[in-house]
């Protein structure tokens, strides 16, 4: 893993460049999917089975309900129970999640509603074939619920005609009954444009890999996405003296395993604590399944950074923005309002990044990355619905605001919009 000194004199060059290094990998990663987007958009269902027949050596779009409740009937009862428990942890937290109607009236009887309304359909990807995760369901179908969206439908590629179990599990508990077992950039245009066996929604969401992110970019517009980037697992870890070098390995090699374009940062005042924590991660590395991914990961994108003072770490936090921030500090309280910019913050040493992606406490752990938590969020309730304003005009309220408006539009132009007011304006 690389090493920075925040007291060098290029450091600030050096971690610039190790950002924009990735940032550049994680754009040229994107490909182009509009054939395989026209050629479903076009020949529908038939492109789609093409294209499943290609990728996933699958023949079944839509799983017959025999087939899934079988596979639902093979799961480990442990594994349900698990399911089931993080379902209402996610959902208890995320029903927090309130909005208030607004209604308001001025002096002259002009009334003002602004209402929140739930998406009518979102389709939810969640990723299959060789590796499938029931805590996507979870975390990007209960929002949807609590929105009350009523139309949720899953894509989620299956492999020669199997999709996981627990995946379909999760979907049945979050009351999903549209599973389609689909995946990639032909998934995606499908339920944006629709085919005969799929009606189009108003909205799709949910993690995938290059050619994925790469669809919902090119169909935005056709279609809803999500307002934030989430990509490659990011975690910054914040240490002191009393931090365990053998937890700070294991978290950031938790990270690590996702993708070989995860970025793993560890910050500290304290070099000892920085370098056992090296010698862990190479002690710790040797007997994780998904080494490969993981070394690549912390040796193409992961960094070791000592910096001299608190400032100095929060300085450099902020600048990253990260989607995962473990404050592993024993005086992580007088952190908290000085951190502006991160996708979810675990503060203290038991709070583990690893267990806000199985929902404990009840957070999401679809996250904003790349330094996109500087302008946007997490995924919540509000990425299911829509605002809509409501006017209502009274006669005095023209006749008293109407000249005013009228002086604007005349300034910007634009006479058809005075004389639409002055025709409703009281004649003395």
């Amino acid at each position: 893993m690389k090493i920075l000194n925040s007291n060098s004199k290029n450091f600030d060059k050096s971690l610039d460049n190790l950002l924009s290094k990735r940032k550049n990998k994680l754009k040229s990663s994107f490909v182009s999917v509009t054939k395989i987007i026209n050629d479903v958009k076009k020949n529908g269902d038939k492109a789609l089975l093409k294209y499943e027949r290609k990728f996933n050596k699958n023949n079944i779009i839509v799983p017959s309900a025999k087939q899934i409740n079988k596979l639902i009937k093979s799961l480990d009862k442990k594994v349900k129970k698990a399911i089931d428990d993080a379902y209402n942890r996610i959902y208890k937290f995320h029903s927090l999640q309130k909005f208030k109607n607004i209604s308001y009236r001025d002096n002259y009887n002009n009334k003002i509603d602004y209402k929140y309304l739930p998406l009518e359909s979102v389709a939810i990807y969640v990723p299959g074939s060789t590796a499938s995760y029931p805590s996507t369901v979870l975390m990007n179908a209960i929002p949807a619920r609590v929105a009350q969206v009523k139309r949720i439908v899953m894509i989620n590629p299956g492999y020669k005609g199997n999709q996981n179990p627990a995946v379909l599990y999760a979907a049945k508990i979050c009351g999903i009954k549209e599973i389609y077992s689909i995946g990639g950039p032909s998934a995606i245009s499908a339920v944006t444009y629709g085919t005969k066996k799929i009606k189009p929604v108003n909205k799709v969401i949910g993690p995938g890999n290059q050619f994925v992110s790469a669809a919902k970019k090119e169909v935005s517009g056709d279609i809803g996405i999500e307002a934030m980037t989430a990509g490659p697992s990011e975690v910054l870890i914040v240490a002191d003296k009393s931090s365990n070098p053998e937890w700070l390995a294991s978290d950031l090699l938790g990270q690590a395993e996702h993708d070989q374009l995860a970025q793993c940062i560890l910050i500290s005042k304290n070099k000892n604590v920085l370098e056992k924590t090296k010698k862990e991660l190479f002690k710790q590395l040797k007997k994780l399944p998904r080494l490969l991914i993981a070394k690549k990961s912390l040796t193409e994108n992961g960094v070791l950074i000592y910096a001299n003072s608190d400032k100095k770490i929060l300085e450099i936090t902020n600048k990253i923005g990260p989607e995962h921030l473990e404050l592993n500090i024993k005086n992580y309280k007088s952190f908290v309002a000085k951190i502006k910019n991160a996708g979810s913050i675990c503060l203290g040493k038991y709070a583990v990044m690893a267990m806000t992606d199985y929902g404990a406490p009840g957070s999401n752990h679809v996250l904003p990355t790349n330094m996109t938590s500087k302008f946007s969020s997490g995924l919540n309730v509000s990425e299911f619905m829509k605002k809509i304003s409501y006017i209502t005009l009274s006669k005095k309220g023209i006749d008293k605001l109407g000249p005013s408006a009228i002086t604007l539009a005349n300034y910007e132009g634009l006479q058809g919009h005075a004389q639409s007011i002055i025709k409703r304006i009281r004649r003395k």
